[in-house]
């Protein structure tokens, strides 16, 4: 049953689901006249290697070659909607990859770093100011991450995709109950799930407040730095985090600390049609027949 608690993860994509393994991933989507595309393919070694046993540096080094998975699995699906064969690979990846890195991490926490030390600089008489700035800092992040989120679900096409993401959730959520995979049977378990990314993105939010208020205050430039550097760490750290709660779903402790993680999904899923269903079970029965075919 271990396998079944920690093995397998997925991503909502235009009009389509990816799943993801330990040796291989699946995407399949719902092409313009009706049909499901399936597309799979290994995983890198890296998620073979003796890295994915160091704690801690596992999570940044998986968390970069995820999201450039993730970045795969959307251009696979917008090019199966628009007909196209256009490939997004090699630096082309992963230069449009470190754009989309660069705003986050602007609009994230720099933005957000800026505006916490004009507040130090304008209240620098008061000594306490000088820390409630870091705090206004972290809670400013917080409110930008809760309302970007809560802002792109109103979108039409965003919120199919969010319908994807729950139908993801509920798919691998009656997997690891060990439910046959039939839409209908699906449609019965939870939309959220505890190794969501969402609830890495809240981790990774709230471990910014504590470690960046406990810095202290520091001139705006190293103050900048610190952000950016820092963001590896916490990064690795809430994956363990992530990966430590997957593990103690039973301890009614744990429980109680992932519950603002099942919260925020509210936002980023929502209840899926029996058809979106149907590419999820198909995305995860297509990731499994690959992960079988891999040769290690």
């Amino acid at each position: 049953m271990e396998d079944r608690i920690i093995s397998y993860g997925g991503q909502a994509v235009i009009e389509g689901v990816m799943m993801r393994g330990q040796k291989a991933f699946a995407v399949a989507m719902r092409a313009p006249d009706g049909n499901i595309v399936v597309h799979t393919e290994p995983l890198a070694k890296v998620y073979r290697s003796g890295i994915t046993k160091i704690p801690f540096l596992r999570g940044v080094i998986l968390l970069w070659d995820a999201l450039g998975l993730g970045m795969r699995a959307l251009t696979l699906s917008a090019n199966t909607q628009t007909g196209e064969d256009e490939k997004l690979e090699g630096p082309a990846l992963y230069l449009t990859l470190g754009l989309s890195l660069a705003f986050s991490i602007g609009l994230f926490f720099l933005l957000p770093a800026g505006l916490g030390g004009w507040l130090e600089h304008l209240l620098a008489q008061t000594t306490s100011a000088l820390w409630l700035g870091n705090l206004l800092e972290g809670v400013l992040r917080l409110i930008l991450l809760v309302g970007y989120i809560w802002g792109i679900g109103f979108m039409p096409d965003i919120r199919r995709v969010f319908q994807y993401h729950g139908a993801e959730h509920m798919t691998i959520n009656a997997y690891e109950a060990g439910a046959e995979l039939t839409p209908e049977n699906v449609a019965k378990y939870p939309i959220e799930h505890p190794r969501c990314g969402t609830a890495f993105l809240l981790t990774l939010v709230l471990l910014s407040i504590l470690v960046f208020t406990a810095l202290g205050p520091l001139p705006i430039w190293w103050r900048l730095a610190s952000r950016i550097l820092f963001i590896p760490i916490l990064a690795g750290i809430a994956v363990e985090y992530i990966r430590w709660t997957a593990n103690h779903l039973k301890n009614p402790i744990v429980q109680m600390l992932i519950k603002p993680n099942l919260a925020l999904q509210h936002l980023t899923t929502r209840t899926p049609d029996l058809a979106m269903l149907e590419v999820a079970i198909q995305s995860f029965q297509s990731m499994r027949k690959a992960e079988s075919e891999v040769v290690v």
